[in-house]
C-alpha cells in the first residue's frame, strides 16, 4: 500500500513539474496582440485582418510624418516613454532567446514586432535633439469609443527638444533603438547602423540636455508620469554598450549607477523604474559581485519574500499585477541563465507563468486556454466590423467583444485573486503594450528550456 502512495505521490511530483502549457502558441498570440496594436498603414502580410488602416494623418508640428507605432493599451493615443520600454524588452527577449524564438517558429514576427517601433522612433527623431513623445491627446483620446480608422479627434504631437528636455524618454528610446541595432545587426547591417546612429544621438541628448519628459510633456504627466531620469541614463548607456562594445558607455554607466546611488532604490521593473533591469545587465556584463547580489537579492525575495495572492501571485502592484509579475519573472529568468540559482528561480517563473495561463482555472490570456477574458477594455476587438456601428453602446453593452484579441494579457486579479470580466475595470481588465514585454520574453526563455 505504502508502494502505492509513493507511486501516486511521484506520478502526481512528475505530472506537475511537465510544461502543461504551449509556451510557443502563447508567444505567437502574443506577437499577434501587437499586430492589433498597430496604428498608420498595416503591412501585406497583416495577420490580425479585422485591423484597418488608420491615423494615416499623424503629423509633427512641422508636418512630420509620424504615422506608425503602437497604440498604447485599449485606447489610440500614442505615448513614446512605454512604447519604447516596449521596444526595449522585446529587443532583449529576442536577444537573449532567439533560440526559443526559433523553437516556437516566431523569430521573424518577433523582428517585425521590434521594428514597428524602431521604424516610428526614427521618424519621430526629427533632429539631434529634437524626439516626437507622443501623438493624441489624451482626454480626448479617452472620451471616444470606436475603431481607429474612425477616429475625427485632434491628435497633437508633442516633442522634447533642448529648451524643453527628456531625458527618461530620450534615453529610454535609445535603449530601444541600440537593443534593435543588436537584433538586426545579421539580419540588416545597414538598419542596424542607422539604428544605432539614432541611439547614439538620442543618448548624448538625453544626457547633455537634463530633465523629466513628463515635465515637458505636460499631457503624458496624467498618464506616464516619469519617476525619475537617472534609471534610463544607466539603462541607455548599458545598452549602448552592449550594441557598440564602447567601453566609454560602460564607464558612464558605472559612473552615473554611482553618482545616482541607485544601489539604494528598491525598483520594480516597469516602464518607469529600470533599476532591476539595470542590475541583471550589469550582473552579466561586469561579474561585479555587487550587482550579482543585489540581482539574487532581488529574485530570492520575490520568491520568497513578496506578498502573494492566496494563489499564489506574487503581488506587487493592483494596476497591471499580471505585468509586474511577469517583469519579475523575466528578469529572475535572465539571473537564471546567467547561473544564479537556476533550478529555483525557473520554477519561479514556472509557477507564475502557469497563474497567469490558467493553474486556478482561469486564463488571463485572451484567446488562450479556458474562460480567457472576453470583455477585456480595448477599443479597437470590441467593435465588430464596419458598417456596424461602436460607441459608447458597445462599451455598456454585456456582449463578448467582437474580436478575439489573442495574446493579450489583461492586467490581472487584485490582492484575494479577485478578478471580474468586466470592460469597464481598466485596472484590471485593460490590455497594454508594455504588459505583453517582459512576459513574451519570459515565454521565450521557458520555450527554450521546454
Amino acid at each position: 500500500m505504502k508502494m502505492i502512495i509513493a507511486l501516486l505521490i511521484f506520478g502526481c511530483l512528475a505530472a506537475c513539474q511537465a510544461a502543461t502549457y504551449d509556451y510557443a502558441q502563447v508567444l505567437q498570440y502574443s506577437l499577434l496582440f501587437y499586430e492589433a496594436q498597430r496604428s498608420g498603414k498595416l503591412p501585406a502580410d497583416q495577420k490580425v485582418t479585422w485591423r484597418k488602416d488608420s491615423a494615416l494623418n499623424d503629423k509633427g508640428q512641422n508636418g512630420e510624418d509620424l504615422t506608425g507605432g503602437y497604440y498604447d493599451a485599449g485606447d489610440f493615443v500614442k505615448f513614446g516613454f512605454p512604447m519604447a520600454y516596449t521596444a526595449t524588452v522585446l529587443a532583449w527577449g529576442v536577444i537573449s532567446h532567439e533560440q526559443g524564438y526559433q523553437k516556437a517558429n516566431a523569430l521573424e514576427d518577433a523582428r517585425k514586432a521590434v521594428k514597428w517601433a524602431t521604424d516610428y522612433f526614427i521618424k519621430a527623431h526629427v533632429s539631434e535633439n529634437e524626439f516626437y513623445g507622443q501623438v493624441g491627446r489624451g482626454d480626448l483620446d479617452h472620451n471616444w469609443w470606436g475603431r481607429p480608422e474612425d477616429m475625427t479627434m485632434e491628435r497633437p504631437a508633442y516633442k522634447i527638444d533642448a529648451q524643453h528636455p527628456g531625458s527618461d524618454l530620450a534615453a529610454e528610446t535609445a535603449a530601444a533603438l541600440a537593443a534593435a541595432s543588436i537584433v538586426f545587426k545579421s539580419v540588416d547591417p545597414t538598419y542596424s547602423n542607422t539604428l544605432l546612429t539614432h541611439a547614439k544621438q538620442l543618448y548624448n541628448f538625453a544626457d547633455m540636455h537634463r530633465g523629466k519628459y513628463s515635465d515637458s510633456i505636460t499631457d503624458a504627466a496624467q498618464y506616464y508620469s516619469s519617476y525619475g531620469y537617472e534609471d534610463d541614463l544607466v539603462w541607455g548607456a548599458v545598452w549602448l554598450y552592449k550594441a557598440t562594445n564602447d567601453n566609454s558607455y560602460l564607464t558612464k554607466a558605472e559612473q552615473y549607477y554611482t553618482q545616482f546611488g541607485l544601489a539604494d532604490y528598491d525598483g520594480y521593473f516597469s516602464w518607469d523604474q529600470k533599476i532591476s533591469g539595470v542590475e541583471v545587465l550589469l550582473a552579466e556584463i561586469t561579474k561585479d559581485q555587487g550587482h550579482i547580489s543585489r540581482i539574487t537579492q532581488y529574485c530570492d525575495n520575490m520568491v520568497r519574500g513578496q506578498t502573494r495572492t492566496p494563489k499564489g501571485l506574487v503581488y506587487i502592484s493592483d494596476w497591471g499585477s499580471l505585468r509586474m509579475a511577469a517583469n519579475a519573472v523575466y528578469l529572475c529568468l535572465e539571473a537564471a541563465k546567467d547561473g544564479h540559482n537556476p533550478t529555483q528561480y525557473r520554477e519561479f517563473a514556472t509557477q507564475q507563468i502557469g497563474y497567469i495561463l490558467g493553474d486556478t482555472g482561469k486564463s488571463y490570456v485572451v484567446g488562450f486556454g479556458q474562460n480567457y477574458p472576453t470583455h477585456e477594455s480595448h477599443r479597437s476587438s470590441s467593435c465588430p466590423d464596419a458598417p456596424a456601428a461602436c460607441d459608447w453602446n458597445t462599451y455598456n453593452g454585456n456582449q463578448p467583444n467582437a474580436h478575439v484579441l489573442y495574446g493579450a494579457l489583461v492586467g490581472g486579479p487584485g490582492q484575494n485573486d479577485d478578478y471580474e470580466d468586466l470592460r469597464s475595470d481598466y485596472v484590471h481588465n485593460e490590455v497594454a503594450d508594455d504588459y505583453n514585454a517582459a512576459f513574451q520574453g519570459a515565454l521565450a526563455a521557458l520555450v527554450e528550456l521546454s
